[in-house]
């Protein structure tokens, strides 16, 4: 069973983060359930996302911002998942709905809610070599399905699809809630197709990043990995449902213990509630890479030396042709001088009759 940090507070937003169930990366939450965490800023989420998967907190992080990271994470700085997967779920007006829900992961929860006109926030990122991003929104209603989409995804979440002959999309899904009674969907219903459209969306989409996750654990570069997606599925038709629900956590507990396997628990999970819906183009969170300053000053204080050095020499061969020209313009002044005041006398070896045998 995985363990749960969450941040739950009536119809507030709120956020949890879901730890390791091997190789613990988040502090151990109390056990009594009644227990408020102090609120987070999305910003604070976002600098919490950042530190697990490796990187330094913003700089605009304040000295409280950092005291609740250090209430979140563990004190290891050489000891960070480096991959996390953060889920937007919009349309939850009453997280108490999640914590009450039999077989809830939520019941033994550390809760806490977001801070108040906290509307977004972004994940401050080093440059794109360093991280690899997949991101996903399951947010429009127009998702198209099939029969055959329909029976992979029942079989994945361990229920069952029976297919209309007849006519498509008009058959029923069974699943298993866990507690003896089972979720029936019939597809022909339109908030029932509405749900379960967007429930497989969203487990195509945790697929399509498994693939990007297999492709580069064979790379040399091994980059962080955050998985980044919303969802806007609990709020269909006329308001949050028990079924709907109960699918959505079948679904996600899939997900995070499929991610736990597929990464062999180096993986922390960030969920985030909105009681209002999403809307699209607009996430909570966004992703900003920025450039890396102390690798931009090397780079600066390495080409300043080369350019000092390359003066320098520059300098000494100029300084060398000026001492060197003025030595023999100075010689030749002085031989022309000396030339000029010569006495006009024979040379007593020139005009002598000398005679060599």
């Amino acid at each position: 069973m995985l363990n749960y940090f969450l941040c739950v507070k009536g119809s507030a937003d709120t956020v949890f983060f879901i730890d390791s169930p091997t190789h613990h990366f988040l502090r151990t939450p109390s056990s009594d359930s009644n227990v408020q965490g102090n609120p987070m800023s999305l910003l604070e989420v976002g600098a919490t996302v950042s530190v697990l998967l490796g990187f330094a907190p913003p700089a605009t992080l304040s000295v409280a911002g950092s005291k609740k990271l250090n209430e979140v994470l563990l004190p290891n700085p050489f000891d960070r998942p480096r991959a996390v997967f953060m889920l937007e779920v919009g349309g939850a007006e009453d997280s108490q709905l999640f914590v009450d829900h039999n077989g809830s992961p939520f019941e033994s929860a550390l809760q806490s809610q977001v801070l108040p006109g906290s509307d977004k926030a972004d994940i401050q990122l080093p440059n794109e070599d360093g991280v690899s991003v997949f991101s996903f929104d399951v947010l429009g209603s127009e998702t198209t399905i099939t029969d055959k989409d329909l029976e992979i995804f029942a079989s994945w979440v361990g229920g069952s699809y029976v297919a209309n002959e007849l006519e498509p999309l008009t058959g029923a899904l069974t699943l298993s809630s866990g507690n003896g009674a089972d979720l029936s969907f019939h597809i022909s219903k339109k908030e029932d197709r509405e749900i379960i459209a967007r429930s497989v969306s969203l487990f195509y989409n945790f697929q399509g990043a498994l693939d990007v996750h297999e492709g580069l654990s064979g790379t040399i570069r091994n980059p962080a990995e955050l998985i980044k997606g919303s969802f806007d599925g609990l709020k269909a038709f006329g308001g949050v449902s028990q079924q709907r629900i109960k699918l959505f956590y079948i679904t996600l507990s899939k997900i995070l213990d499929s991610l736990q396997t597929a990464y062999e628990g180096n993986i922390v999970g960030v969920v985030i509630f909105k009681g209002t819906p999403l809307q699209e183009s607009q996430p909570l969170m966004n992703v900003m890479f920025t450039s890396r300053p102390a690798v931009r000053w090397l780079e600066e204080t390495t080409g300043s030396a080369e350019s000092v050095e390359q003066e320098q020499k520059t300098l000494v061969r100029r300084t060398l042709a000026w001492i060197t020209g003025l030595i023999l313009l100075i010689s030749t002044l002085l031989g022309v001088y000396f030339l000029l005041n010569m006495p006009l006398t024979r040379d007593t070896l020139l005009y002598s009759n000398v005679k060599l045998d």
